[in-house]
C-alpha cells in the first residue's frame, strides 16, 4: 500500500478542512508548491490534489496553480480532483498534467457521464465516493443523494474506473482514525482497488488498512501536516509498504508493479 499526501487548494493557500466543512478551515502554507515538494523530498510516490474551491464552486478554480504543481514535482505522479463535472474539466486536469482525474459527484449522479468518462480516459479516471453514513455526499460534501456508496462503487468498477477513492467525511481532518470497518466491506463488495482517505491519525491505522485486501493506497492529510504521521519512517515500514499488491490494479505500475494493459493508453512514468 502506498501513502499518497494530500495537497488541498483554497484561496490559493494549503489548507485542511475537519470533516469537509468550508468554515473550519486550517490553513498550512500560503506556498503549496513547496509543500508539494516538500513531500517529494520526504519520499512521496504519488500526490493527492484537490482544488476545494472548485469542488465548491463545480468548476476548476486553481487549474493554474495545479499546473506549477504538477509541473514541480515531476515525475511524481499527481492525482488531481475538485469541480471535475464535465468531460471539459477532466481533459483540463489531464492539460495540467494530472495522471489521474478524481470525479465524485458527477460520477454519483449521472451514470452515462460515469461510462463515458471511464472509456474515453482508460485507467486515468479515480472515482470518488464521499460517504455521510452509507449514503454518498455530493457537491463539495454539501448534499447527500439517495444512492449508496456500495451502488455507486459498483457502478465505477462496471464502467471501468482505475480505483475507487472511499472517505468517511464524518473522519476527515479529525486524526481519530479511519472507518476501517466499512473500508473493509466496501473493499470486498466491489472488488476493485480501494484508496482509503478520512481520519488517519498514526501509523498503525495506515497498518490495518494496509492490511485490508484490495486497498492499494490511503490518502493522508492532517496527520503529516501536524507531524503525527512522518512519511519518511514509512518507506521502510513493511507492515504498510510491503503488502502484496492485488492482482486486479488495471495495469497501474505506480500502484501493482504490473505493466500496464495499454501501454498507449496514459503517458509512462518518467
Amino acid at each position: 500500500m502506498i501513502v499518497i499526501p494530500a495537497v488541498d487548494l483554497r484561496n490559493g493557500l494549503c489548507v485542511r478542512l475537519h470533516q469537509g466543512r468550508s468554515e473550519r478551515e486550517t490553513v498550512f502554507s500560503d506556498d503549496p508548491v513547496s509543500v508539494a515538494l516538500q513531500w517529494k523530498k520526504l519520499g512521496a510516490e504519488r500526490l493527492h490534489v484537490v482544488d476545494l474551491d472548485g469542488a465548491f464552486a463545480g468548476e476548476p478554480k486553481q487549474s493554474a496553480l495545479v499546473t506549477k504543481i504538477v509541473a514541480a514535482v515531476a515525475p511524481v505522479p499527481v492525482e488531481v480532483g475538485g469541480g471535475l463535472r464535465d468531460l471539459r474539466a477532466v481533459e483540463s486536469a489531464f492539460e495540467a498534467g494530472a495522471r489521474w482525474a478524481v470525479v465524485g459527484t458527477r460520477a454519483a449522479l449521472d451514470p452515462a457521464f460515469l461510462r463515458d468518462v471511464c472509456r474515453r480516459h482508460p485507467e486515468r479516471i479515480i472515482v470518488a465516493v464521499d460517504a455521510r453514513g452509507s449514503r454518498v455526499a455530493v457537491k463539495g460534501w454539501t448534499e447527500v443523494v439517495d444512492d449508496t456508496v456500495a451502488e455507486v462503487g459498483a457502478r465505477a468498477r462496471d464502467a471501468g474506473a482505475a480505483a475507487l477513492l472511499y472517505t468517511d467525511v464524518s473522519r476527515d481532518g479529525t486524526e481519530i482514525g479511519p472507518n476501517v470497518e466499512d473500508t473493509d466491506a466496501l473493499a470486498r463488495r466491489v472488488e476493485m482497488p480501494i484508496l482509503a482517505s478520512g481520519g488517519v491519525g498514526r501509523v498503525e491505522d495506515l497498518r490495518r488498512l494496509a492490511a485490508i485486501p484490495g486497498v492499494v493506497g490511503a490518502v493522508v492529510g492532517r496527520a503529516l501536516y501536524s507531524g503525527a504521521i512522518d512519511l519518511r519512517h514509512l518507506l521502510g515500514d513493511p507492515s504498510i509498504s510491503g503488502h502484496p499488491p492485488t492482482d486486479h490494479l488495471l495495469g497501474d505500475p505506480s500502484i501493482s508493479g504490473h505493466p500496464p494493459t495499454d501501454p498507449g493508453s496514459r503517458p509512462p512514468l518518467q
